[in-house]
């Protein structure tokens, strides 16, 4: 079988650091791994119009931006399928069959789903489209028969939600999607990356979040005002590292050669962290040592986003090429999934034979 892997984001705003260590970092990894056939790369507009139907205009502007940066992080699109949801028409008519698999209080208990209506306050009104999007995310997974889908831990239940689509329809209609497996970012610390805040989750509307794109003051800035430990007002306090957000980011950003080179007093992170909590270790300082692995992470990225930027036209072609490749992936499955559910009334010739001589007695 075919090793395959299907990604993507929603278009709602630039993608931050807490994308980048969740899952862009871990994809460029896997696309120049060599041990996968084919890899699809999703800007998410459609679900994304799922609670932002009246602002069309706002997920217009940022598939251009989500873009930029899948193209700034290292994404290739001679290796990687860069395409956009909306214009996989496929997508739309493989969800609609899923739709009669799955009940709604199946979709009710997804705790995902329920975590996603509680924040935006969909409580009393819930959009039909939003409501069943673990419906079309298993339809975007299904459609390029990913074996592989690399996620944050928050989309454990939409994977499974997939999974049990998949064993239904495959229990019904006989052997014909592939169930896929989800994978895992291997550093703890990305798995959640909190906003420089300390709040649990970055969040545009919090003004918490470090994006890819900004400048290199604009980093300074944000890491320099960003929550640490309450307690540790003077030098000389031990200092805490649960919660301490700068350690957080340490801890997915930091590599042993960056303290050769920017912080000489200390081997690693171990000892650094040990001398916070022991006292006499100032937040400025650690913190001008994260400004300075972040400036390091980030500098090739703002590079590569400053050329991409000097021909938007290009990147849109790109986008249209991926999109091609994905429309052709995704009517191949759904050819096999109406000939399982027997709907492809002109393709079966036995059919209309059987019904000829029916009814020519």
């Amino acid at each position: 079988m075919s090793k395959i892997i299907l990604t993507g984001d929603r278009p709602t705003g630039r993608l931050h650091v807490g994308h980048y260590v969740g899952s862009l970092r871990r994809r460029v990894e896997l696309q120049n791994s060599g041990e996968f056939d084919k890899i699809f790369i999703m800007i998410a507009d459609a679900q994304a119009l799922t609670d932002n139907a009246d602002n069309p205009e706002k997920i217009r502007q940022n598939v251009i931006e989500v873009a930029l940066d899948y193209l700034s992080v290292g994404l290739d699109p001679a290796k990687s399928n860069l395409f956009i949801q909306s214009q996989i028409s496929e997508l739309t008519e493989l969800t609609f069959f899923y739709m009669n698999l799955v009940t709604v209080s199946r979709l009710q208990r997804n705790p995902t789903v329920k975590a996603e209506i509680q924040m935006r306050n969909f409580e009393a009104s819930i959009p039909v489209g939003f409501f069943t999007y673990p419906i079309s995310q298993a339809s975007d997974i299904t459609a390029f028969k990913a074996t592989t889908v690399p996620v944050g831990e928050d989309q454990l239940p939409m994977l499974e939600q997939t999974k049990e689509i998949v064993r239904k329809f495959n229990s019904v209609y006989g052997e014909t999607l592939v169930e896929p497996e989800i994978l895992l970012p291997d550093n703890e610390a990305c798995l959640r990356l909190p906003g420089t805040d300390g709040k649990a989750k970055m969040s545009k509307s919090l003004g918490n979040c470090i994006y890819l794109s900004d400048t290199e003051e604009d980093v300074r800035t944000k890491v320099m005002s960003m929550y640490t430990d309450p307690d540790h007002i003077k030098i000389t306090d031990p200092g805490k590292l649960e919660g301490n957000t700068v350690f957080t980011y340490l801890d997915a950003f930091s590599k042993p050669e960056h303290f050769a080179e920017f912080l000489p007093d200390y081997n690693n992170l171990d000892e650094l962290k040990e001398h916070y909590q022991r006292g006499g270790l100032g937040d400025v300082k650690v913190k001008k040592f994260l400004n300075n692995v972040l400036q390091d992470e980030l500098a090739p990225i703002r590079a590569r986003r400053a050329e991409f930027e000097k021909d938007i036209p290009e990147v849109y072609n790109i986008l249209k090429k991926g999109s091609d490749v994905a429309r052709e992936a995704a009517a191949e499955t759904l050819a096999e999934v109406k000939r399982a559910m027997k709907i492809n009334y002109f393709e079966d010739s036995a059919l209309i034979e059987e019904q000829s001589r029916k009814y020519s007695k």
